[in-house]
């Protein structure tokens, strides 16, 4: 049987010479790997108890679904801006090159409900660390990290210091 590893194509100088870019549709539109993938990430979940999980858009839903629809939990999207149609509270956050803002609907999450956030992968770490602090702000207990994936060399886990942050596959560099 194959690792996960062996499904995740590697695609070298991509998007800039010098970097290898770990490519996770290679993961998706394979059957065993899209499972496998699915069935790890959730492995780091057993024992803990949480009440919902949540995601950002696009890859935080394709692994963030199947996981809360297997441990019968709701599901929270997180979006770009201006693509939630309730009251919203938001989050600005630094990009490598610019800015973006990430939301949530306001109602979402509970004061006091402890929350896992699901992603395909950490590689700076402001995405999920403006997720956490939108949780906070909710009231939410952010109890558990889960990624796919890790560029360790872009040290995104220390903007997530205090947390607990799994990565399935960890790559140690950019």
């Amino acid at each position: 049987m194959k690792k996960l590893e062996d499904y995740v194509r590697s695609i070298p100088d991509f998007p800039e010479p010098g970097i290898i870019f770990r490519d996770v549709t290679s993961v998706l539109q394979d059957k065993d790997g899209l499972r496998l993938a699915v069935d790890q990430m959730q492995e780091l979940l057993k024992g803990l108890e949480f009440d919902l999980i949540i995601g950002p858009e696009s890859r935080g839903f394709i692994f963030g679904v199947p996981i809360a629809y297997n441990l019968y939990k709701p599901f929270i999207p997180v979006r770009k801006k201006g693509k939630l149609p309730c009251d919203t509270i938001s989050m600005d956050y630094e990009l490598e090159y610019g800015k973006a803002t990430i939301e949530i609907h306001k109602d979402a999450i509970k004061p006091g409900q402890k929350v896992v956030i699901i992603d395909d992968l950490i590689a700076t770490g402001g995405t999920i660390e403006a997720i956490t602090k939108v949780v906070e702000m909710l009231g939410g207990e952010v109890v558990k990290i889960v990624f796919l994936m890790e560029l360790k060399g872009l040290e995104g886990r220390k903007k997530l210091t205090g947390y607990d942050v799994e990565a399935v596959i960890q790559y140690d560099g950019k």
